[in-house]
């Protein structure tokens, strides 16, 4: 017979280091599998492209402000970078619901484990986790659903910025200078791959970055650039020995002003 007290017992049941295995044995209905139509499918809004590129100081990350359900535009001010924890973010393409309550719940689980076992993960067993997340999510992925976010942060034991990407089953591959997900995500890559340099400054890279979502933009119709009418920009986010931190609207905005100005003298948008 247990002679243990109830309140110990519960105790022991929630002191479990993951809290995704806490909600799924206390709250299994919130893991139920989904099932949709095709024709839901296709109305569901997607997140399109985010990217990251290592720099001098850390990584920076990016992400246009558009969501997209068919050839319509569902939201023109959605987030895409999220702060994962003070080291470390995560930014989401794919189907924005599932993406956004992955992020959050991915926040959750890194706060968790850090309360539980008085210490935080390495960089690696947070992309590790982030991995595991992305694959319990294979099921609604198989429908149409995919969310396959880019992950990174600062590793201060090695004193420098990682960034790391995944494939829809969970797949995680790290990445030395940048990288790029979502629907505009090949433009995205071709134009880094031609602008990135090593040992860049936050400057230098936070032009790169705006550079990389222009030209997404530019031949991807679910890629929104900088809309000066509306006063949207991309969203960007440094990771440093600093820690997480944003970049301000306005020095976007000025970074924005000038890539555009430049490319208007050109008369072909290069």
């Amino acid at each position: 017979m247990n002679d243990q007290p109830r309140w110990l017992s519960v105790f022991n049941d929630l002191s479990n280091a993951s809290f995704v295995d806490v909600l799924r044995r206390e709250q299994p209905h919130l893991f139920a599998e989904i099932r949709l139509r095709p024709e839901d499918v296709a109305q569901v809004p997607h997140g399109t492209t985010v990217l990251s590129v290592s720099y001098r100081e850390g990584v920076i990350m990016a992400g246009d402000r558009q969501a997209t359900a068919g050839y319509q535009v569902a939201s023109r001010r959605i987030e895409k970078i999220f702060k994962a924890d003070d080291y470390s973010g995560v930014g989401i393409a794919g189907a924005a619901g599932p993406a956004v309550e992955m992020a959050k719940l991915f926040q959750t689980e890194l706060e968790h484990y850090e309360k539980v076992e008085g210490d935080s993960l390495s960089l690696e067993g947070k992309a590790n986790k982030l991995g595991q997340m992305i694959r319990m999510n294979l099921p609604l992925a198989m429908q149409g659903l995919a969310v396959v976010p880019i992950f990174a942060g600062f590793d201060a034991k090695a004193g420098v910025g990682r960034l790391f990407k995944y494939d829809v089953t969970g797949g995680k591959y790290e990445e030395a200078n940048f990288e790029a997900q979502g629907s505009g995500s090949k433009d995205a890559r071709d134009s880094l791959k031609k602008l990135w340099k090593k040992d860049m400054t936050r400057d230098e890279a936070l032009r790169v970055v705006i550079e990389a979502l222009v030209d997404a933009s530019d031949e991807d119709v679910g890629t929104g650039g900088p809309d000066f009418v509306r006063n949207i920009f991309p969203t960007v986010r440094t990771i440093d020995r600093d820690g997480f931190g944003d970049v301000p609207e306005a020095e976007v905005r000025r970074v924005c002003e000038v890539v555009i100005a430049e490319r208007t003298k050109t008369g072909n948008g290069a």
